[in-house]
């Protein structure tokens, strides 16, 4: 079945809202509207719906007359097996010691490598983005200079590639844990994919609000990849939740976003160990003092 997609932009969030709200009144009926902000720091947002038949051209016209926002981009898409496309398009991914790869590349793997396999269809996290590939290289550097990690967990841990990446070199149990049911059980899949199950254990948490997590107090590393304004609520429980000297991961920091992160967690009583910049994206590393 062809699908339409209608996407505009517009200052603001709650203009774009109000824009999202007013589209599904359009007929034909949009099966989907979504409201996102532009993660760039410029206040922009992102409208759009999807539609099984084309929309309505008129009726579109007039809500960006009505809304103030830009002409929208109408596209057909076509009929594609994505889960097969990615599948195919999406190559593995080394990161120092680690190989990052789906089911159809698991004879790739080369000699030396730790294998963690992650299904490209399943939510986010396969090591391409540069959050998830920044956070696997820190993970790799601090193996190398000694650090072993005893009591780790993975906070806002989409498809539990960190966790495992933790878990394969040390023989240690690992918290994985995310505030997303459906990530949850897609980090459980993958864990069993991989043969963790014994050692990986998933958790639906909001930060580090879960029995779990608390019972496991302190933790000497914890990787967090969520977002800017996450990360920053989470400054004072992270250092609450660390054990001296302990180091935390974070990521989902856009490049321009990292100073400000960095000064709460200071000023929450972390020292600035690394600072890696991939494409659009921080990744640092933080040491509790």
């Amino acid at each position: 079945m062809p699908t339409w997609t209608a996407l505009t932009t517009l200052e603001g969030q709650d203009a774009a809202e109000a824009l999202g709200l007013a589209m599904e009144t359009l007929n034909p009926e949009p099966t989907g509207v979504g409201v996102f902000e532009v993660e760039d720091g410029s206040g922009t947002w992102e409208v759009g719906g999807y539609f099984t038949e084309a929309p309505d051209a008129a009726g579109l016209a007039l809500l960006t007359a009505l809304h103030k926002a830009k002409d929208f981009t109408v596209s057909e898409l076509p009929e594609v097996d994505w889960v097969a496309h990615v599948r195919r398009e999406l190559s593995p991914v080394e990161a120092g010691r680690f190989f990052v790869h789906g089911s159809h590349d698991a004879d790739q793997v080369p000699d030396g490598k730790i294998a963690l396999l992650i299904e490209a269809a399943m939510a986010f996290g396969t090591g391409h983005h540069g959050t998830t590939l920044g956070c696997l290289q820190a993970l790799d550097k601090l193996a190398e200079q000694g650090f072993v990690g005893k009591n780790v967990v993975d906070i806002g841990c989409g498809t539990a590639v960190l966790a495992m990446a933790a878990a394969r070199i040390w023989p240690n149990p690992v918290l994985a844990s995310d505030i997303d049911e459906v990530a949850v059980d897609v980090a459980k899949a993958n864990v069993d994919a991989n043969n963790l199950s014994e050692q990986v254990f998933c958790v639906e948490a909001a930060g580090f609000n879960a029995p779990e997590l608390q019972a496991a107090l302190p933790f000497d590393l914890v990787f967090a990849n969520i977002l800017k304004g996450p990360l920053i609520g989470l400054a004072p429980e992270m250092a609450k939740s660390l054990s001296t000297k302990g180091y935390a991961i974070l990521s989902g920091i856009l490049n321009p976003q990292a100073d400000e992160v960095i000064a709460v967690y200071v000023e929450n009583g972390f020292n600035l160990v690394q600072r890696t910049e991939i494409v659009d994206w921080t990744t640092l590393v933080l040491r509790k003092k």
